[in-house]
């Protein structure tokens, strides 16, 4: 019986150890932040973060999204925005998933942030 308390004890004095300590989580692979031209050339669903300019709006949650190295059609659906008025000349921050279309290629947007 006094080797299950002993142990017991230790067990909670570990795990309180651990929980003193915060939270884990993954820690690497950083977050780059790609170019339209780059996210065009991932596979479908991969996660990426573009910076550039909202610079239309194409249609119900359809918008052209600008950076240096080209356009491309994102989708951001009402709750993405948070709030956020954003212009054609303010920066911003997405991130989202590609997807491959049967004609084209674009981003569903899962966060917006405004950079300016």
């Amino acid at each position: 019986m006094k080797k299950i308390s002993v142990v017991a004890i230790a067990c909670v004095a570990m795990s309180c150890g651990a929980y003193a300590a915060g939270p884990g989580g993954f820690s690497g692979g950083e977050n780059v932040i790609l170019t339209v031209q780059q996210a065009k050339g991932m596979n479908d669903n991969s996660k990426v973060w573009v910076e550039g300019a909202i610079i239309q709006k194409n249609g119900d949650e359809k918008y052209l999204f600008q950076d240096s190295t080209g356009t491309i059609m994102v989708e951001i659906d009402d709750d993405a925005w948070h709030g956020l008025v954003i212009g054609p000349t303010d920066t911003v921050r997405i991130y989202g998933e590609v997807d491959h279309g049967l004609f084209d290629t674009e981003i569903d947007i899962d966060y917006i942030e405004k950079m300016n």
